[in-house]
């Protein structure tokens, strides 16, 4: 697989530069954040963001979508990195659009994915039931209720959870928690009866949410994929997930370096440049090194997406643990050679550490992911 962008995909990549620059800069994390925002996003950021055909990137064009692509989606996600935007691109435009594209049936798709693309329709992937990511230690319940289903427990850490108008609920119809049989994904409406939801607040400024479901009634035309087999679909939307957030990571990280490197040219001491001192320049270059790297896999991940490559799964706990090394490793740099300054709420450079900690807890640590390659490898 060629690892460079064609032209289209570097056209995109510069108008979602102009645009997160223009549009979505720190500043307006900073103001959502101090404003203490309701939704946590700008509605009115979202609907430029709809109209410029970012929702419907990875939609086929047959569904009202671009049809462009995962490398198309990962451009735009590192753009966003670089800005730190907060919108609902990871929940519905990447982890909603491929749980329909993968699990749904045609009526699902026909109805659902134009809604999607038109930026109508707000998802979000209500998962993770413990404190560390395990997507099959699942024990909410859903159980045969005339002809639909009764869902029954709670959730944690929904991204966009409480924004959300149609939650993809990872439920139990078979089998005990740990087992990769029996569970099964629900499309279910937000305001359903049964459903609380209770906004919480990361430390990266950005939503997300506990949800409890009680006695929640689910149609059969609810279900996405077959019943029981719906970890076929979770794999595949995890993997998604986790490499187009790598991406995201990845746009991060290089501002976070490239804002320390200016700094390291104005910053005095003694008379002459910090960037001078032989002990930064080894920091800053085991960094450069590293980031190197980190685009090499991203690109690569995203490339195995488009292809539908059976090499996905490796590629994507790769680029996810990867990824948070990296983005750990120069946003904690860039506080320290920021001096004091780096840990002042004034200062940007911060922000880029808050978010890769939380970036680093999304959908798998490097510690999981290290584990998982193990084990796809046979070991």
């Amino acid at each position: 697989m060629p690892l460079v962008l064609n032209e289209e995909q570097n056209m995109l990549k510069d108008a979602a530069k102009d645009f997160c620059g223009k549009s979505t800069p720190i500043t307006e994390l900073r103001k959502l954040r101090d404003d203490k925002d309701e939704t946590g996003f700008s509605r009115d950021i979202w609907q430029q963001m709809v109209e410029l055909g970012w929702a419907g990137i990875t939609i086929p064009e047959d569904f009202g979508g671009l049809g462009f692509g995962y490398l198309g989606m990962g451009v735009v996600m590192e753009e966003c990195g670089r800005t730190l935007t907060a919108s609902p691109l990871m929940s519905t435009a990447v982890l909603g659009s491929s749980a329909i594209l993968s699990g749904a049936s045609d009526e699902q798709k026909a109805e659902l994915l134009p809604a999607l693309a038109g930026g109508e329709l707000l998802t979000a992937l209500a998962l993770e039931e413990t404190p560390h990511h395990s997507p099959y230690n699942i024990s909410t319940t859903a159980e045969k209720s005339g002809d639909g289903y009764k869902l029954n427990g709670s959730k944690k850490f929904v991204l966009d959870g409480h924004v959300a108008d149609q939650l993809v609920v990872v439920a139990r119809s078979s089998g005990t928690a740990g087992d990769r049989d029996g569970l099964s994904l629900f499309l279910v409406a937000a305001d359903s009866d049964g459903i609380s939801t209770t906004r919480t607040i990361m430390a990266d400024s950005r939503n997300a949410a506990n949800i409890e479901l009680s006695n929640v009634q689910a149609p059969a035309t609810a279900l996405l994929g077959a019943e029981g087999k719906g970890a076929d679909v979770l794999d595949k939307v995890l993997d998604v997930g986790r490499i187009v957030l790598s991406a995201e990571m990845l746009g991060g990280l290089q501002e976070a370096f490239e804002r320390t490197l200016e700094y390291l040219k104005v910053r005095e001491q003694f008379g002459v440049p910090i960037g001078s001192f032989q002990a930064l320049k080894h920091r800053a270059a085991e960094m450069f090194c590293e980031i190197e790297l980190s685009k090499s896999v991203v690109l690569e991940a995203l490339s195995a997406l488009d292809e539908d490559s059976d090499e996905v799964p490796k590629l994507a706990s790769l680029a996810k643990a990867r990824l948070t090394d990296t983005y750990n490793l120069v946003s904690s740099e860039a506080i320290q050679m920021h001096g004091g300054i780096g840990m002042t709420d004034e200062h940007e450079i911060g922000f880029f550490m808050k978010r890769a900690r939380v970036c680093e807890h999304s959908f798998g640590n490097a510690a999981y992911h290290r584990n998982r390659y193990g084990e796809l490898e046979g070991y």
